[in-house]
């Protein structure tokens, strides 16, 4: 789909429940449903937004369309480097399984059943985030020393690779080093993951820089199937899996603005809220603006 009929398609309130499906729900995440289609699964991307673990009382209308017609997007692009979890014929594979309704086909892909590896995948090219803090602390990032005197957002010398953990439901993933990592999944498949990775990031990066942005860093996710070949899955270089800035205003020594949620985030610092449930409702206009952030993302790309 082109960019003016996504933008078209987006609904005028936030869908946030999913509900009403003729197959069983098997998992349901932060913004994500998983369906059990029998022989494939079917994953939904909500219009739900989470802050700071807490999954927030408004959503961004049309944020789970924008997500998954992103990733679609990055999937084709990428295709040549890994293979993905969907399932040829989108569209077929819809209709075959009677699933007509509009707006669930453009939040949702019909992917393989696999096994998803234990940690996260995380390529970063600059210094910003967790990795700032981090540096700040021991000039170190996930154990890799870095060079003295880099400033915040600063382009990294080469990029990095700084997996974490997995954390269950609530709790908050944690920086691993690659022996870890090793240790987690095994070394071979380790070593793997964390080529596909930095290759995925150097790729997005430059694929990006042409559409007047800067992919700083990115978390990918990956898993197996019985024969163990590795495939890439869930979402790909969305802004709720990554963070781009404008390359117009980038600058290091400040955190740059980005087309993410940090604008909610932002937002959110400045109330006196103790970050636990129940969150605080969002103003109209922080709701707009976040939706207008996601999609420019996607048209800088698609235009």
């Amino acid at each position: 789909m082109n960019f003016a009929a996504i933008a078209a398609s987006l609904p005028p309130a936030a869908v946030t429940t999913i509900d009403g499906l003729p197959c069983p729900r098997l998992a349901s995440g932060k913004v994500r449903e998983i369906f059990d289609l029998g022989d494939a699964l079917l994953l939904t991307a909500s219009d739900r937004l989470s802050a700071f673990d807490v999954i927030l009382p408004d959503g961004i209308p049309g944020k789970g369309i924008i997500l998954t017609q992103m990733s679609l997007w990055w999937f084709a692009q990428t295709e040549g480097l890994i293979a993905n979890h969907l399932l040829p014929d989108q569209a077929g594979e819809f209709a075959r399984r009677g699933l007509t309704s509009r707006d669930l086909q453009l939040r949702s892909m019909i992917v393989r059943k696999l096994k998803p590896l234990t940690i996260e995948c995380v390529a970063r090219g600059y210094l910003i985030g967790s990795a700032w803090s981090a540096y700040q602390h021991n000039g170190e990032v996930c154990g890799i020393p870095l060079p003295a005197g880099l400033r915040q957002a600063d382009r990294l010398p080469v990029p990095i690779f700084t997996p974490t953990t997995k954390a269950p439901k609530g709790q908050h993933d944690e920086p691993i080093t690659d022996a870890i990592g090793a240790d987690a999944i095994g070394e071979e498949l380790y070593a793997k993951v964390k080529a596909v990775s930095l290759a995925l990031y150097q790729f997005g990066h430059d694929r990006a820089r042409k559409a007047g942005m800067i992919l700083a860093d990115t978390k990918f996710e990956f898993g197996t199937d019985a024969a163990g070949r590795l495939y890439l899955i869930d979402e790909v270089l969305t802004p709720d899996s990554s963070r781009y800035w404008p390359a117009a205003e980038y600058r290091p020594g400040i955190s740059p603005p980005s087309y993410d949620k940090q604008f909610v985030r932002d937002h959110l610092l400045a109330l006196k809220w103790n970050q636990t449930p129940p969150g605080p409702r969002l103003p109209a206009d922080v709701i707009s603006r976040t939706q207008e952030k996601y999609l420019a993302a996607l048209k800088n790309l698609l235009t």
